[in-house]
């Protein structure tokens, strides 16, 4: 299935339907009187989070979604049918905004949850609703009214427990294939990876998701190399593992240029915690590797562990850490609900 995180759509509410004109026309009653029932209702376009799908690719094909207009009054009182709705599916973690790609309109984060994007226009009103001590046969009824319509903007943003960061090539993939099933394409090359991944990690009898996201570059806040969706999938993780490349030259200035972006990107995301790995560490020397992780304490926040996911060094190590640190958010989590709740004004 082809990844897709963004999608413009066109939706329209349903029109409501037009009353009826209509007179009671019996033999032996002369008089019968108006009997032109109401319009139904046009139906809803609601916007439901389901479980089951990991892309927006289904809007790229069909762009335009419109509800049913509701059924016009009849005669005998009758009231129209009220219009279908249209619903459009979407997966957890999806955000709706305005046309204006800014104005957040709902966050989908739990499987079953719905919002109404446009209301159905009502149904007009039929001749029996005109009805009065003066007029006593009214020859007017009321057109339903208009639904809303407008352009909306999907756009997905991953839900997992851990987000990977780090330049091209610095071995995200490789290592999420390692501990997980998931299988993303791994090359020699930079920006293989060209959407993100999901995969799911299972250590000391305990699971966990972790999301991949393409390499990222010089100028990723602003939108370089479309860095700026990228980092969106990884704003809801609640741990950052970020990977430098042992092989390059300068792992001080790889580490400096991705926390620069992560910072500026926003400071929400720059205030997560993070674990520091060196990777490939299978291929260059002991003597080496010590004054890699020498220069990469001296700027990171805690510990560098190395690792290679290749040869599984550290690995387990490094799960270690990451599982502790899940544990430490989630207890955190739990003291502010906690305190959510006890606190009366």
């Amino acid at each position: 299935m082809k990844f897709l995180d963004q999608a413009k759509v066109y939706i329209r509410a349903g029109n409501g339907g037009a009353g009826a004109i209509s007179f009671r026309r019996e033999k032996y009653i002369e008089y019968g009187g108006p009997d032109g029932g109401n319009g139904g209702r046009g139906g809803d376009v609601f916007v439901e989070c389901v479980d089951g799908l990991n892309t927006l690719i289904d809007y790229r094909y069909q762009q335009h979604f419109k509800a049913e207009t509701g059924q016009h009054g009849m005669g005998q009182n009758r009231t129209g049918a009220n219009g279908g709705s249209k619903v459009l599916r979407v997966p957890v973690g999806t955000q709706i905004f305005a046309e204006d790609n800014e104005t957040l309109l709902g966050d989908m984060t739990e499987v079953g949850q719905s919002i109404v994007l446009a209301r159905g226009g009502n149904g007009g009103f039929g001749n029996t609703h005109f009805k009065g001590p003066v007029n006593r046969s009214p020859r007017h009824a009321n057109p339903g009214l208009e639904g809303r319509e407008s352009w909306v903007w999907l756009r997905l943003k991953l839900i997992a427990d851990v987000g990977l960061l780090g330049m091209p090539n610095a071995g995200k993939s490789t290592f999420l294939s390692k501990v997980s099933r998931a299988r993303p394409k791994i090359a020699d090359y930079p920006f293989t990876t060209l959407h993100p991944n999901l995969g799911v990690v299972g250590a000391r009898s305990r699971e966990f998701v972790v999301a991949d996201i393409p390499g990222l570059i010089a100028g990723a806040s602003e939108g370089a190399g479309l860095g700026h969706r990228f980092l969106g999938h990884v704003e809801r993780c609640s741990l950052l593992l970020h990977l430098v490349d042992a092989t390059q030259d300068d792992v001080c200035e790889a580490y400096r240029v991705i926390r620069n972006e992560v910072d500026v990107y926003d400071e929400a995301l720059g205030n997560k915690a993070e674990i520091v790995a060196l990777t490939k560490c299978d291929s260059l020397s002991e003597d080496v590797i010590a004054e890699k992780l020498s220069q990469l304490n001296s700027v990171a926040e805690g510990s560098v562990t190395a690792i290679s996911a290749i040869s599984g060094y550290a690995m387990e190590d490094l799960l270690d850490q990451i599982l502790h640190a899940i544990d430490v958010r989630e207890t955190e989590a739990s003291k502010t609900r906690e305190e959510a709740v006890s606190w009366t004004p």
